[in-house]
């Protein structure tokens, strides 16, 4: 076997090698997907429910609550960045954290303050790569997370949103996600979650034809409001938190199908290189053979003379 022969040989067992892997991987991501899928949708009915609550206790009373009254000139702002902690996922962090840099950059327009808080090892590699400031960040649980994950997040968020006027206060509260749309399609997004945008929440259930009931609050609308909007910062946090696993899921199966094709073309393309190193190896050595017969039967013919 002549030595480009064994070069192709050995490239196609490496390639061969890496597209059983990211078969498997994306075997693994489809198989996550379904469980994702039925997570968001299970986790949807309360977060709707619950939003209509506190919409309805917020419109409902005349209380001045700081996590549904908007601040008159606020300057400062907290987003949260949710990213995965594994790669391998085609452009799916960098997506989220290119539109955490727009929203960043609106809000700095807007001469407002940002703080930073990241969900995920690759935004967080990100920020300290670049040696810029984060206020918090959570790793080891992008790919599968629980409610008690969205309960850890939401406490320093709400802590500072509620201490706006105390160091490391803030008035708004802000969070990037990628929104599983389909299999396919997958959007990062942005979305303000406090103070409450009530007026949009009313707008959208007058659409849905529905009516926001009547309440009579005990002891006081303020202390409903300390209740219910905790509970949907959570709430909230954790429908991204899960639609954000099943777009990485998403994502990582379309990156690892992609690469498995691509393995697949390799693969047939330096088989096409081995098979002609390898007819041009049996060429030559039918010539050399024909060349060495022809040169015998010369070398004899001229001895019988």
């Amino acid at each position: 076997m002549g030595a480009q022969l064994r070069v192709y040989k050995r490239r196609i067992q490496a390639v061969t090698a890496t597209k059983k892997i990211t078969k498997a991987m994306e075997m693994i991501a489809a198989s996550r997907i379904v469980k994702a899928q039925r997570k968001v949708a299970a986790s949807q009915p309360y977060a709707t429910e619950l939003t209509r609550a506190v919409t309805a206790v917020a419109t409902g009373s005349d209380a001045n609550h700081p996590l549904t009254t908007e601040v008159e000139t606020p300057t400062r702002a907290a987003v949260l960045l949710i990213t995965s902690d594994r790669g391998l996922a085609g452009g799916y962090s960098s997506n989220a954290i290119k539109a955490a840099e727009r929203l960043r950059e609106r809000l700095a327009s807007e001469g407002k303050e940002v703080d930073t808080y990241i969900v995920g090892r690759k935004g967080v590699a990100y920020y300290g790569f670049r040696e810029r400031k984060v206020a918090d960040s959570w790793t080891g649980f992008t790919d599968n997370p629980a409610y008690s994950d969205a309960k850890r997040i939401a406490a320093p968020l709400i802590e500072a949103i509620q201490n706006e006027t105390a160091e490391g206060g803030v008035d708004e509260l802000h969070i990037v996600f990628t929104e599983f749309v389909s299999m396919m399609t997958q959007n990062a997004v942005d979305a303000r979650m406090l103070p409450l945008t009530l007026d949009e929440a009313a707008e959208e259930s007058t659409r849905k034809g529905e009516i926001l009931p009547l309440f009579e609050f005990e002891p006081s609308a303020e202390d409903v409001l300390d209740a219910l909007l905790p509970r949907y910062v959570e709430s909230r946090i954790y429908n991204a938190l899960l639609q954000a696993a099943a777009s990485e899921h998403a994502a990582r199966r379309r990156a690892m199908k992609s690469a498995t094709d691509n393995a697949g073309d390799l693969i047939k393309s330096l088989s096409r290189l081995a098979n002609a190193a390898r007819q041009a190896e049996i060429t030559q050595e039918i010539s050399e053979i024909v060349g060495g017969a022809s040169a015998l039967a010369d070398a004899t013919a001229g001895s019988d003379k």
